[in-house]
Parts: C-alpha cells; sequence; structure tokens
C-alpha cells in the first residue's frame, strides 16, 4: 500500500467523509455533485485511476421519512451510479456508506462486508446509525479493526435531519429547529466550515445533514487503513 492511497469520492457533498477519510492519510479525489452542478450519471474515469472509492448515494429514497412523506427522494436511488463506477475503474476496494434501509451494493468480483455502526460508539454525542458496506476481492471485513470508545455518554442528541416536507412530531420538530451552527456541532465540524458556506440557511442544512459524522467517518476511515495495512504486510 502507498503512503497516501488514492480514493474517489462519490456524492461528496460538503465533503463530511472525504475530511475523514482525509485526516486518516488518505487522499481524496471529489467526483461530481449536485450541490455543486455535477452529475454522477454523467462521470467516467479511467479504469485503475484509483485504489478505493468511497461515497453515500442520496439516503432519502430508503430513509424512514419516505413513510411520512412520499415525495422525500427526488434523486431517487442512484446506487446503481455508484456500482457502475465502481465496475467501471476497478479499485482495490469501495466503502458505500447508507441508512439501513437501503440495499447492498453488488458488483461483479467483490464481495462485501457490511457493519451498521452508531455514531454514539465512538464518543460522540449524536445518535446516529448507518451502514458501511466494503467491498473487496476477497471479502475482508472491516470489524476486527473498528476501534469504539469503552462507554457510550448517557446522555445524548437525536440524529440531525437535512429536512423534510410531511407531517412531524415533537421529536421531529425538536430536530428540524436546530440551527446549521447546531448541527455542525453534532456532526463534529468546525464552525468556520458553516459560516463560510455560500449557501442559504435551508441549504446549510441540508448539505450537513446528509453528511456523516467526522467521528463515526474517521473511527470508519481508521478501519479502512489498517485492514490495508494488515493485507500489506501478509502480502
Amino acid at each position: 500500500m502507498s503512503d497516501a492511497p488514492l480514493v474517489l469520492s462519490l456524492f461528496p457533498g460538503l465533503g463530511l467523509l472525504d475530511r475523514a477519510f482525509e485526516l486518516e492519510g488518505f487522499c481524496v479525489v471529489r467526483g461530481p455533485d449536485v450541490i455543486w452542478g455535477g452529475d454522477v450519471r454523467t462521470f467516467h474515469a479511467p479504469r485503475g485511476a484509483f485504489d478505493g472509492i468511497i461515497g453515500g448515494p442520496p439516503c432519502q429514497q430508503f430513509s424512514a421519512l419516505r413513510k411520512m412523506n412520499p415525495h422525500v427522494g427526488r434523486h431517487g436511488d442512484l446506487i446503481p451510479e455508484f456500482e457502475r463506477c465502481v465496475g467501471e475503474i476497478g479499485p482495490a476496494w469501495f466503502l458505500m456508506e447508507n441508512v439501513r434501509g437501503a440495499r447492498l451494493p453488488g458488483v461483479a468480483g467483490y464481495t462485501v462486508a457490511a457493519e451498521l455502526l452508531n455514531n454514539r460508539w465512538f464518543g460522540a454525542e449524536q445518535h446516529r446509525i448507518r451502514r458501511f458496506s466494503f467491498g473487496t476481492r476477497d471479502g475482508r471485513s472491516l470489524r476486527p479493526f473498528i476501534q469504539a470508545a469503552p462507554l457510550m455518554a448517557a446522555t445524548f442528541e437525536y440524529a440531525v435531519l437535512s429536512g423534510h416536507g410531511g407531517p412531524v412530531g415533537r421529536v421531529q420538530r425538536r430536530m428540524l429547529s436546530r440551527t446549521p451552527e447546531e448541527m455542525a456541532r453534532l456532526q463534529g465540524l468546525p464552525l468556520e466550515m458553516v459560516k463560510a458556506l455560500p449557501f442559504t440557511t435551508r441549504a446549510k442544512r441540508e448539505a450537513i445533514g446528509n453528511g456523516v459524522p467526522l467521528p463515526m467517518g474517521r473511527a470508519v476511515a481508521r478501519a479502512v487503513r489498517l485492514a490495508l495495512e494488515r493485507q500489506a504486510r501478509a502480502s
């Protein structure tokens, strides 16, 4: 493994998962994203150009909120675009993040090992559950390399929401009333980053809420790095 594996990020959004991988020693190239005017459906990269691919296709299509509002998920199911990019580029590994209701990615030649993780397991306050699907040629799992905190905090905050147009209850109203600054704190982001965004308040909320919390992202990126280092030593 090189000192800085080259990774392509699909559906990067604000780059929260990208930041986590960069902090763990990866070199991340961000692919096209709708919030920057890009379209993954027209994106192609040379085969063998990247060591790994990471990304979280839009989750609204599979979210529990869709039961309250059928219009949630305007981007549709873009997991096939993630699979297409992996198949075309042929990296050594890939990592897809999504909600637990999303299907696992399937790409010919890769075996996927999935882990359901909670942001609170890594010493964070926000209760946010996401599934990470790690695809490799030999079916390696990240589980032995995921380093969780010994105890979860007794108090916690509900997950950050990007917002939706359906009916809400007391808990949802509380979650949707947070300011972008409060959301950034729960996602583990510096406030300076939020202030610098050239977005409306609504757009900031959506972009921040769709991201992977930094504590969880770093734990997963670290697990990927350790798994790759183990493989390099064994080869």
